[in-house]
């Protein structure tokens, strides 16, 4: 039976319903630290900020619409909640304007760190990191009032703020929001996932101090986690992460302000922070006390030597950068520049080696394994399931090549090299055997990134200038063995031997898939709304045939009539 006029109600239901599956698949999860995933690191409560492009396909097609218009946004907020009671919201700017909570009275403009009577004091921030690359670094934070000290692992391959909220057999301590008189929830459900491991929490906001350097306390977007798999592991000091990438890997969405911008927008610093890792050398998964500096706000001169060469950063979620050659001992690995950047080069504190594509991968493997002074090596050794032993007294690192890494510069027909010594990827593991000491590779394979991970930022002093959209690398003096740099940057190079673009045009990561499911979103509401149109034309508007319009095929076994 064809519809009536009357009967157009249904189909626009229909419609509604056969949209509702592209509502709640668009959402994309991205991913962020130890290998960074595409969006990587489905989060819960994504399809429901998506329901506002659907209702615009149904108000089109009840307006009898041919042509009709889709305003695809990036951001979309809650809908408000039948009977006109609005959801708790997702929190864009905590403590923002007159509502901003600080129980000591708010803090005024950080004055610059030359400026010895400011709240801003970048020595202060030197050392006020501990870890090591096996377990990650982490800095102290206090959080809530009264305040509870925490250790909050730092990540730069992550965007949210998330903290233990419940007792965890592998973590020492918790935040408990019962105990905080300015928590408040949100009610708003958040999952993140890395490669290894992941957490689900509930979003919602109070207080922080950061007890080394920064003044004040400043109002921000926390996540408490309630559950957890292989997240928090046997023997970790950490208690939280602290992501400090860009806003679109932040779950729920990208609408949720994170910690650092909070802290440049509250605190007036600069959007800039600096890191120093000062592991180099030093046993893996060890004590936890070794060193670090997170410089939140600027670049604190004692912490470098040397010129900082910047590299663009190409798109902002990760701090993805460009990568244009790698060279083993010298020797080029003449691999298309392509191959180095799939489908993106990242950097990541969180990630506690350098992973390298398969094929880049593959032929690092070679590559050390043909100029090293060792003839047989187990293939356990490279793919991490076995380790290398050597007598206590022996140093084997002078048996293994330099490894080289070209970042183009800011001038585009320039790169520069940063180069790690075998004392950074051969690493010392902590109590095994009395007389023997024991090494893993501190290089593994990848499927979905090139990840400059703690393996090589332990060598230098890495600047992440988020206003002028670069990441910055200098010799860190820490970054020393027996006395000797283990660490080098050299430039500038020409880059006339390498292509002018080695970033794929197309980067799959988390905006894109929302656009290209919007898009398809809109194209299938379009061919639906057509139709329906062409169900509902009226039947005075279609052709009446007649006898002479019978349609005789004799090759047929059917004659067909219309009627």
């Amino acid at each position: 039976m064809k519809p009536g006029r009357g009967e157009a109600a249904p189909f626009f239901l229909l419609l509604l319903l056969l949209s509702s599956p592209w509502l709640l698949q668009s959402g994309s999860q991205a991913a962020g630290s130890w290998e960074a995933t595409p969006a990587p690191r489905a989060a819960a409560g994504m399809g429901k900020p998506l329901a506002a492009p659907g209702l615009l396909l149904l108000l089109a097609g009840t307006a009898g619409l041919c042509r009709a218009f889709f305003s695809l946004p990036l951001r979309v907020s809650h809908p408000a909640a039948p009977g006109g009671s609005p959801p708790a919201p997702v929190v864009l700017r905590p403590g923002s304007g007159s509502r901003q909570q600080d129980p000591q009275g708010g803090a005024d403009g950080l004055a610059l760190a030359s400026d010895p009577v400011g709240t801003l004091n970048f020595l202060a921030m030197v050392e006020n990191l501990q870890g090591d690359s096996g377990r990650g670094y982490y800095l102290e934070i206090l959080i809530g009032t009264p305040p509870q000290a925490l250790n909050i692992l730092v990540d730069t391959g992550s965007s949210n703020f998330a903290v233990a909220g419940v007792p965890d057999p592998d973590v020492t301590s918790y935040f408990n929001t019962e105990l905080s008189s300015t928590y408040k929830s949100q009610g708003i459900d958040v999952t993140v996932k890395y490669s290894q491991g992941s957490w689900t929490g509930v979003l919602g906001t109070d207080v922080i101090t950061i007890p080394k350097g920064i003044d004040g306390s400043y109002t921000i977007n926390i996540a408490t986690i309630l559950e957890s798999e292989n997240f928090f592991l046997p023997g970790v000091k950490w208690h939280g992460i602290l992501g400090l990438a860009y806003d679109a890997l932040a779950k729920p969405s990208s609408s949720v302000e994170t910690f650092f911008d909070s802290l440049v927008r509250q605190a007036k610093i600069p959007n800039i922070f600096s890191l120093q890792m000062c592991g180099a050398g030093l046993p893996v998964s060890g004590s936890g006390t070794n060193g670090g500096s997170l410089v939140l706000g600027g670049i604190e001169p004692s912490l470098y030597k040397g010129e900082i060469w910047y590299t663009p950063v190409k798109e902002e979620w990760y701090y993805q950068v460009e990568i244009l050659k790698l060279e083993v001992g010298g020797q080029n690995l003449e691999l298309d520049c392509r191959e180095y950047n799939a489908d993106k080069a990242i950097v990541d504190s969180g990630t506690t080696l350098l992973r390298l594509p398969q094929k880049v991968f593959s032929a690092v493997v070679q590559a050390i394994a043909r100029t090293s002074l060792i003839q047989e090596f187990s293939s356990g050794f490279w793919t991490g399931s076995q380790l290398a032993c050597w007598d206590k007294t022996e140093r084997p690192w002078s048996l293994f090549p330099k490894l080289s890494i070209y970042l183009r510069d800011e001038n585009s027909s320039r790169s520069f090299r940063i180069s790690i010594l075998p004392q950074l990827y051969i690493q010392p593991i902590l109590g095994i055997g009395e007389n023997l000491q024991c090494y893993r590779f501190g290089i593994s394979s990848s499927t979905n990134a090139l990840v400059i991970g703690a393996t090589v930022m332990e060598g230098f002093y890495v600047i992440f200038d988020r206003a002028q959209r670069r990441v910055g690398f200098a010799v860190s003096p820490c970054a020393e063995v027996d006395g000797s740099p283990v660490s080098e940057i050299e430039g500038p190079f020409t880059t006339a031997d390498v292509a002018s673009n080695c970033v794929s045009s197309v980067s799959f990561h988390e905006p894109v898939l929302w656009i290209a499911s919007y898009a398809l979103m809109s194209l299938c509401g379009i061919i639906l709304l057509v139709l329906i149109i062409l169900l509902l034309i009226p039947p005075r508007c279609q052709h009446r045939y007649t006898d002479n319009d019978v349609v005789n095929d004799e090759s047929s076994l059917v004659r067909h009539r219309w009627k």
